[in-house]
């Protein structure tokens, strides 16, 4: 009876360690499959087409032929620097508040933060809602106030996604400021700081590799968004020229004009390319994030012995104090 139990154990110990594995593997597969397909996809644009890279990335004349023949041009300068000016302008809103959020959380009202803040601040919202609001709202006040001609803008996009990425950006600061050990906060207490020059000296500096990383990880969001981004930028294929300029982005020209494409045109080969551009801008991303928190073993022994001498310099200020008295 005892043996058969064993083997039971053995057997469940085995399968569910199989089956983590085979799972694993699976989701690494299935990313090396999309992106060899959006390679396949994305390369007729230069193998087939004969167009160039540089024309591509650095041209802003995008007329591209919806048909075999081809013969126009696939400059995405306008969609990639749409992309860049409304993800940069809602990462610049978006941080500084994120970070507050993620230190409120943490290290000025904890019990307040984790029962009330957090699961207001991270319901899961649609997208479409986010868009909606902004069109209905967020456009005519920039309109109204600003005195414009239409309120679709980056600035629109940009406030949407800011709004978006906060949550992303909030939670992952405040895991990273909350794992920072309690004993680096005693020590500096211990040693005369206040609160605040701990969270800013001592707890922020700690957690960067944490809080950049979802910084990244809120840029990567703000990438990949296209329904929101679409309902309030405008639509409007040119370069920015400014935050009350319209124009397009990668995800929402891929959005757009993927349905009505001709498959195997030079139009849907085009968007593939873009699309794996986007693609490699996303493992671009994971890739910044691991070197971001990888620490080196010499960087992690520097650190924890200078947490040990920052806890063992509080008993010794207190027997000097002490000895003075």
């Amino acid at each position: 009876m005892k043996n058969g139990k064993e083997k039971s154990m053995f057997v469940r110990e085995y399968l569910w360690r199989d089956l983590m594995t085979v799972c694993g593997l699976f989701v690494i597969l299935l990313t090396i499959v999309i992106g060899a397909f959006l390679v396949y996809k994305g390369s007729s644009t230069f193998l087939v087409y004969r167009h160039s890279f540089l024309e591509f990335l650095g041209s802003a004349d995008w007329a591209p032929e919806d048909n075999m023949a081809g013969g126009g041009s696939i400059g995405a300068l306008i969609f990639i620097a749409g992309s860049l000016c409304t993800c940069g302008l809602a990462l610049l809103i978006a941080t500084p508040f994120s970070l507050g959020s993620a230190i409120f959380i943490t290290e000025i009202s904890p019990k307040f933060g984790e029962k009330f803040y957090r699961p207001v601040v991270f319901a899961g919202i649609p997208s479409v809602v986010y868009g909606w609001v902004g069109l209905t709202v967020l456009v005519p006040a920039i309109k109204t106030l600003f005195d414009r001609q239409v309120g679709h803008s980056i600035l629109a996009a940009g406030l949407v996604l800011a709004v978006m990425i906060f949550p992303t950006i909030t939670s992952v600061a405040a895991d990273a400021l909350h794992s920072v050990p309690k004993e680096c906060r005693m020590a500096a207490y211990g040693l005369g700081s206040t609160r605040w020059q701990t969270i800013y000296r001592i707890v922020v500096p700690a957690a960067a590799p944490g809080i950049i990383s979802g910084v990244i990880l809120g840029l990567a969001r703000a990438f990949g968004e296209a329904l929101a981004v679409a309902m309030v930028i405008g639509q409007t294929t040119a370069l920015p020229t400014s935050i009350f300029s319209t124009t397009k982005t990668l995800t929402t020209e891929i959005a757009a004009q993927m349905g009505n494409a001709m498959e195997g045109g030079e139009m849907k080969s085009a968007l593939w390319t873009m699309a794996l551009l986007l693609f490699a801008i996303s493992l671009f991303f994971i890739f910044l994030i691991h070197h971001v928190t990888a620490v080196k073993p010499e960087k992690e022994e520097k650190t924890s012995t200078s947490v040990k001498i920052s806890t063992t310099a509080v008993p010794v200020k207190q027997f000097a104090a002490k000895g003075e008295n």
